[in-house]
Protein backbone atom coordinates (compact mmCIF):
# COMPACT_ATOMS: atom_id res chain seq x y z
CA UNK A 1 0.00 0.00 0.00
CA UNK A 2 2.88 2.40 0.77
CA UNK A 3 5.51 1.27 -1.73
CA UNK A 4 5.47 4.49 -3.76
CA UNK A 5 5.88 6.96 -0.86
CA UNK A 6 8.67 4.82 0.62
CA UNK A 7 10.48 4.83 -2.72
CA UNK A 8 10.01 8.58 -2.98
CA UNK A 9 11.53 9.09 0.47
CA UNK A 10 14.46 6.86 -0.44
CA UNK A 11 14.95 8.77 -3.69
CA UNK A 12 15.03 12.06 -1.83
CA UNK A 13 17.86 10.81 0.37
CA UNK A 14 19.74 9.31 -2.57
CA UNK A 15 20.16 12.55 -4.50
CA UNK A 16 21.36 14.62 -1.54
CA UNK A 17 25.05 14.76 -2.54
CA UNK A 18 24.29 16.07 -6.03
CA UNK A 19 22.09 18.89 -4.74
CA UNK A 20 24.39 19.69 -1.83
CA UNK A 21 27.39 19.93 -4.16
CA UNK A 22 25.58 22.20 -6.57
CA UNK A 23 24.11 24.48 -3.92
CA UNK A 24 26.96 25.28 -1.55
CA UNK A 25 27.31 29.00 -1.12
CA UNK A 26 23.84 29.77 -2.44
CA UNK A 27 21.86 27.35 -0.23
CA UNK A 28 20.15 25.93 -3.31
CA UNK A 29 18.26 29.09 -4.21
CA UNK A 30 18.43 29.13 -8.00
CA UNK A 31 15.96 29.44 -10.82
CA UNK A 32 13.58 26.52 -11.12
CA UNK A 33 10.85 26.03 -13.68
CA UNK A 34 8.70 23.34 -12.13
CA UNK A 35 6.51 25.53 -9.94
CA UNK A 36 2.81 24.80 -10.03
CA UNK A 37 -0.02 26.90 -8.72
CA UNK A 38 -0.75 26.01 -5.10
CA UNK A 39 -4.46 25.93 -4.34
CA UNK A 40 -5.83 27.21 -1.07
CA UNK A 41 -9.27 26.65 0.40
CA UNK A 42 -11.80 28.95 -1.28
CA UNK A 43 -13.53 29.57 2.04
CA UNK A 44 -11.04 28.81 4.81
CA UNK A 45 -12.55 27.21 7.88
CA UNK A 46 -11.63 28.33 11.38
CA UNK A 47 -9.51 25.21 11.71
CA UNK A 48 -7.65 25.98 8.48
CA UNK A 49 -6.98 29.59 9.46
CA UNK A 50 -5.71 28.51 12.89
CA UNK A 51 -3.48 25.80 11.43
CA UNK A 52 -2.07 28.17 8.81
CA UNK A 53 -1.22 30.72 11.51
CA UNK A 54 0.42 28.14 13.76
CA UNK A 55 2.52 26.78 10.89
CA UNK A 56 3.58 30.07 9.28
CA UNK A 57 7.18 29.74 8.07
CA UNK A 58 7.60 33.38 7.07
CA UNK A 59 8.47 35.11 3.80
CA UNK A 60 10.58 33.81 0.96
CA UNK A 61 14.28 34.51 1.15
CA UNK A 62 17.74 32.98 1.52
CA UNK A 63 16.83 31.41 4.87
CA UNK A 64 13.43 30.08 3.81
CA UNK A 65 14.59 26.51 3.18
CA UNK A 66 16.29 26.40 6.59
CA UNK A 67 13.11 27.59 8.28
CA UNK A 68 11.06 25.10 6.28
CA UNK A 69 13.33 22.20 7.18
CA UNK A 70 13.27 23.03 10.90
CA UNK A 71 9.49 23.49 10.90
CA UNK A 72 8.82 20.31 8.93
CA UNK A 73 11.19 18.23 11.07
CA UNK A 74 9.34 19.29 14.23
CA UNK A 75 6.03 18.65 12.50
CA UNK A 76 7.17 15.18 11.45
CA UNK A 77 8.37 14.48 15.00
CA UNK A 78 4.81 15.07 16.16
CA UNK A 79 3.58 12.44 13.69
CA UNK A 80 6.11 9.94 15.04
CA UNK A 81 4.96 10.51 18.60
CA UNK A 82 1.30 10.20 17.66
CA UNK A 83 1.89 7.01 15.67
CA UNK A 84 3.56 5.27 18.59
CA UNK A 85 0.29 5.25 20.55
CA UNK A 86 -1.34 2.80 18.11
CA UNK A 87 1.49 0.60 16.79
CA UNK A 88 -0.16 -2.53 18.22
CA UNK A 89 -3.66 -1.91 16.82
CA UNK A 90 -4.53 -4.64 14.32
CA UNK A 91 -7.94 -3.87 12.82
CA UNK A 92 -8.88 -2.11 10.57
CA UNK A 93 -5.25 -1.49 9.67
CA UNK A 94 -4.66 1.44 12.01
CA UNK A 95 -1.46 -0.01 13.46
CA UNK A 96 -0.07 -0.76 10.00
CA UNK A 97 -0.81 2.79 8.85
CA UNK A 98 0.87 4.20 11.97
CA UNK A 99 3.99 2.14 11.34
CA UNK A 100 4.12 3.24 7.71
CA UNK A 101 3.72 6.91 8.64
CA UNK A 102 6.47 6.51 11.24
CA UNK A 103 8.87 4.89 8.75
CA UNK A 104 8.23 7.39 5.96
CA UNK A 105 8.49 10.49 8.10
CA UNK A 106 11.56 9.19 9.96
CA UNK A 107 13.24 8.79 6.54
CA UNK A 108 12.30 12.36 5.61
CA UNK A 109 13.59 13.68 8.94
CA UNK A 110 16.93 11.99 8.23
CA UNK A 111 17.08 13.47 4.73
CA UNK A 112 16.20 16.97 5.91
CA UNK A 113 18.88 16.79 8.59
CA UNK A 114 21.47 15.95 5.92
CA UNK A 115 20.32 18.82 3.70
CA UNK A 116 20.46 21.25 6.61
CA UNK A 117 24.08 20.38 7.37
CA UNK A 118 25.09 20.61 3.72
CA UNK A 119 23.30 23.84 2.85
CA UNK A 120 23.48 25.77 6.12
CA UNK A 121 26.67 24.77 7.95
CA UNK A 122 26.69 28.16 9.68
CA UNK A 123 23.18 27.71 11.12
CA UNK A 124 22.68 27.18 14.87
CA UNK A 125 22.31 23.58 15.98
CA UNK A 126 18.89 24.38 17.45
CA UNK A 127 15.76 24.77 15.30
CA UNK A 128 15.09 28.30 14.10
CA UNK A 129 12.09 30.34 13.08
CA UNK A 130 11.53 33.66 11.35
CA UNK A 131 11.86 36.72 13.56
CA UNK A 132 8.90 38.98 12.63
CA UNK A 133 10.23 42.08 10.94
CA UNK A 134 13.63 40.50 10.39
CA UNK A 135 15.59 40.07 7.20
CA UNK A 136 14.50 36.80 5.52
CA UNK A 137 17.85 36.68 3.73
CA UNK A 138 20.02 36.78 6.85
CA UNK A 139 20.67 34.52 9.83
CA UNK A 140 20.15 37.67 11.91
CA UNK A 141 16.51 37.55 10.85
CA UNK A 142 16.01 34.27 12.69
CA UNK A 143 15.32 33.35 16.28
CA UNK A 144 15.43 30.13 18.23
CA UNK A 145 12.20 28.17 17.85
CA UNK A 146 10.39 28.43 21.17
CA UNK A 147 8.85 25.57 23.09
CA UNK A 148 5.43 26.99 22.20
CA UNK A 149 6.30 27.06 18.50
CA UNK A 150 7.62 23.48 18.64
CA UNK A 151 4.43 22.32 20.37
CA UNK A 152 2.35 24.07 17.71
CA UNK A 153 4.32 22.31 14.98
CA UNK A 154 3.99 18.92 16.63
CA UNK A 155 0.23 19.34 17.19
CA UNK A 156 -0.08 17.06 20.21
CA UNK A 157 -2.28 18.78 22.77
CA UNK A 158 -3.67 15.74 24.60
CA UNK A 159 -2.89 12.16 25.56
CA UNK A 160 -5.32 9.39 24.62
CA UNK A 161 -6.55 6.54 26.74
CA UNK A 162 -6.46 2.97 25.51
CA UNK A 163 -10.17 3.30 24.74
CA UNK A 164 -9.92 6.57 22.82
CA UNK A 165 -6.53 6.19 21.12
CA UNK A 166 -7.78 4.98 17.72
CA UNK A 167 -10.12 7.92 17.09
CA UNK A 168 -7.58 10.26 18.74
CA UNK A 169 -4.89 9.08 16.34
CA UNK A 170 -7.03 9.07 13.20
CA UNK A 171 -8.64 12.49 13.72
CA UNK A 172 -5.41 14.00 15.00
CA UNK A 173 -3.36 12.64 12.12
CA UNK A 174 -5.91 13.83 9.57
CA UNK A 175 -5.51 17.42 10.79
CA UNK A 176 -1.76 16.92 11.26
CA UNK A 177 -1.49 15.92 7.60
CA UNK A 178 -3.68 18.87 6.64
CA UNK A 179 -1.20 21.25 8.26
CA UNK A 180 1.65 19.52 6.41
CA UNK A 181 -0.19 20.11 3.13
CA UNK A 182 -0.41 23.82 3.97
CA UNK A 183 3.31 23.94 4.68
CA UNK A 184 4.12 22.03 1.50
CA UNK A 185 2.06 24.43 -0.62
CA UNK A 186 3.79 27.35 1.08
CA UNK A 187 7.15 25.90 0.03
CA UNK A 188 5.93 25.34 -3.53
CA UNK A 189 5.20 29.07 -3.70
CA UNK A 190 8.30 30.40 -1.93
CA UNK A 191 11.22 28.00 -2.40
CA UNK A 192 13.37 27.75 -5.52
CA UNK A 193 15.32 24.72 -4.29
CA UNK A 194 14.56 21.64 -6.44
CA UNK A 195 15.06 19.29 -3.49
CA UNK A 196 12.65 21.19 -1.24
CA UNK A 197 10.14 21.40 -4.09
CA UNK A 198 10.43 17.66 -4.66
CA UNK A 199 9.94 16.90 -0.98
CA UNK A 200 6.91 19.19 -0.85
CA UNK A 201 5.30 17.56 -3.86
CA UNK A 202 5.89 14.14 -2.32
CA UNK A 203 4.30 15.30 0.93
CA UNK A 204 1.23 16.47 -0.96
CA UNK A 205 0.89 13.16 -2.81
CA UNK A 206 1.63 10.82 0.10
CA UNK A 207 -0.25 12.62 2.84
CA UNK A 208 -3.30 13.32 0.68
CA UNK A 209 -3.49 9.59 0.03
CA UNK A 210 -3.20 8.89 3.75
CA UNK A 211 -6.00 11.34 4.49
CA UNK A 212 -8.22 9.24 2.20
CA UNK A 213 -7.21 6.11 4.11
CA UNK A 214 -7.87 7.79 7.45
CA UNK A 215 -11.32 8.92 6.36
CA UNK A 216 -12.19 5.37 5.33
CA UNK A 217 -11.05 4.11 8.72
CA UNK A 218 -13.12 6.73 10.51
CA UNK A 219 -16.14 5.79 8.40
CA UNK A 220 -15.60 2.19 9.52
CA UNK A 221 -16.25 3.49 13.04
CA UNK A 222 -19.29 5.45 11.89
CA UNK A 223 -17.54 8.82 11.84
CA UNK A 224 -17.85 11.19 8.87
CA UNK A 225 -17.59 14.80 9.98
CA UNK A 226 -17.58 17.77 7.55
CA UNK A 227 -14.24 18.92 9.04
CA UNK A 228 -12.61 15.79 7.62
CA UNK A 229 -12.83 17.49 4.20
CA UNK A 230 -11.21 20.79 5.22
CA UNK A 231 -8.08 20.07 3.19
CA UNK A 232 -9.53 18.64 -0.02
CA UNK A 233 -8.50 21.70 -2.05
CA UNK A 234 -4.87 21.04 -1.11
CA UNK A 235 -4.70 17.53 -2.58
CA UNK A 236 -3.23 18.77 -5.88
CA UNK A 237 -0.12 20.80 -6.53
Amino acid sequence: MRTLPLLLAAALISFLPLNAQGQQGSHGHGNHHMHHSSPTPAVPSKENVHAAHQHDIGPAGETYDLRYIDAMVKHHEGALLMSEFVFDIGSPGVGALANEIWDDQANEIKAMGQWRKAWYPEAPIYPVAYLPGGDPNSMNGLTRMSAKQIAAMQMIDSTPTKKTRVTWFLEGMLHHHGAALMMAHDALKKSTNPTILGLSRNIVVAQSGEIFQIRRMLQFDGLNKPEYHNYDSLFAW
